[in-house]
């Protein structure tokens, strides 16, 4: 295969991929891409407990894999505190993208600091400017993207795959938890007394912003303490888009 190909179009990368990595633990899948593509892949953190299996797997075990987070400025405190207890366990120093001054500075002056409660436009808004376009820069130039999205998590996300293409990042997407169950997840992490946001034991699944989850009640889908005033099928935020 032509070398200049695979660099300028990885997407042809995925079959032969998903050929290497299938039945792999995802520490093995991890140092494999990590090798094929050094200094090019990297990992988003947002704290909740899937991602932090993985970040368990890549600071542990020295894979080198670039981990980020994208700080939107209204995160839980317990948030922040997991993001501190990570960096002493690791003696990692996690990077942080944050909103573009100007873009969040406008839309806050002109619909104030809780618009998002007011319309789905709205709070794609905020969505974009908070997570959306940090994402795209610190995705700039890179060839793979980790993530911990589970399939449980959404219905969207049950068609998602274990390796993908994501157009609009122009990166291949690598998804190494997606079959795995909540309890696979909480026993590795109680197996290898990994740091995890405390909100997971008091009823909250799915956290992000503050002002924009609560904890779910039993019986309620994963997504429902996320944006909860809206409709189940408008609640994604755009930074997981199917193509």
């Amino acid at each position: 295969m032509d070398h200049t190909q695979e660099i300028h179009r990885p997407e042809i990368l995925i079959p032969q991929l998903i050929d290497q990595l299938g039945g792999l633990s995802t520490r093995a899948a991890l140092s494999i891409l990590a090798g094929k593509f050094p200094c090019k892949v990297i990992f988003s953190t947002s704290f909740g407990i899937e991602d932090q299996v993985i970040t368990h797997d890549i600071l542990d075990n020295g894979i080198p894999i670039s981990i980020f987070t994208l700080d939107t400025g209204r995160l839980f405190p317990e948030t922040y505190s997991v993001w501190t207890s990570t960096n002493d366990k690791y003696n990692a120093k996690i990077r942080a993208f944050y909103p573009d001054r100007g873009l969040l500075e406008t839309y806050l002056t002109e619909k104030g600091p809780n618009a998002f409660y007011e319309s789905v436009e709205n709070r794609k808004s905020c969505c974009y400017i908070r997570k959306v376009e940090p994402l795209k820069r610190a995705l700039a130039g890179q060839e793979v993207w980790v993530t911990g999205l589970r399939a449980e998590h959404s219905p969207e996300r049950k068609d998602m795959q274990l390796l993908e293409w994501d157009e609009t990042n122009r990166v291949i997407k690598f998804n190494p938890l997606l079959y795995w169950t909540t309890e696979e997840v909480r026993n590795y992490i109680d197996q290898h007394n990994i740091p995890y946001n405390i909100l997971h034991d008091r009823g909250f699944v799915s956290i992000g912003c503050a002002p924009c989850t609560r904890a779910i009640r039993p019986g309620e889908d994963f997504r429902a303490g996320r944006w909860w005033w809206e409709e189940s099928s408008k609640k994604e935020c755009g930074l997981h888009v199917s193509h």
